[in-house]
């Protein structure tokens, strides 16, 4: 009787960790209790919130059209982890926020934007806008002068938001994450995971 018992346990401890649900990569941030929307524009005219996007995954970058290393190379993984995801990256929405209203015109997002995956889209505010919702989403940034007031560069926080298909803040996006990892916590969310 013992030696069944033992038996039983062992099978259900190896079924146990064959079912265990798969971990997001990212840092998961579902329990938090803020990043719950924006009112900004994308590079159409159109007014966007969160609510827009219900049914896919949202990811959300905040960084500027001029910034020569981590916005362009995180709009790269972003397309590149839309390719991994096939047929679901129809349920994924990339949305890249300026913090840099003064330079970034609603025609510059249109071209910049895009250029990395066309189902992107920009958005923008005016300063007091988009401040605004840096704050609600704990997010950094600060103009560096530069050689004219024209040539400034921004500092700003590096890592992406993603939300569920239900709208909910669930994950930062590390920079420099692979595509395939960044794919495979879409697909977790995605999935109601």
């Amino acid at each position: 009787m013992k030696l069944l018992s033992a038996l039983l346990l062992s099978l259900a401890l190896l079924v146990a960790g064959c079912t265990e649900a798969r971990k997001f990569v990212s840092t998961d941030l579902s329990m938090v209790d803020w990043g719950k929307d924006f009112q900004l524009t994308d590079h159409h005219g159109k007014p966007r919130r969160l609510a827009d996007f219900k049914g896919k995954a949202v990811v959300l970058f905040f960084g500027y059209t001029q910034c020569p290393d981590v916005c362009p190379t995180t709009l790269s993984t972003m397309r590149e982890a839309m390719a991994l995801l096939g047929d679901d990256a129809k349920r994924v929405q990339v949305l890249f926020a300026t913090v840099d209203p003064g330079r970034d015109t609603p025609q510059l997002l249109a071209q910049y934007v895009p250029s990395f995956h066309p189902d992107f889209l920009g958005l923008y505010g005016d300063e007091k806008t988009i401040a605004a919702t840096a704050r609600d989403f704990k997010v950094f940034y600060v103009k560096q002068p530069g050689k004219t007031p024209d040539t400034y560069s921004v500092d700003h926080s590096t890592g992406s938001y993603a939300f569920d298909p239900s709208g909910r803040l669930r994950l930062l996006l590390r920079h420099g994450e692979t595509p395939t990892n960044v794919a495979a916590d879409l697909k977790l969310l995605l999935a109601g995971k």
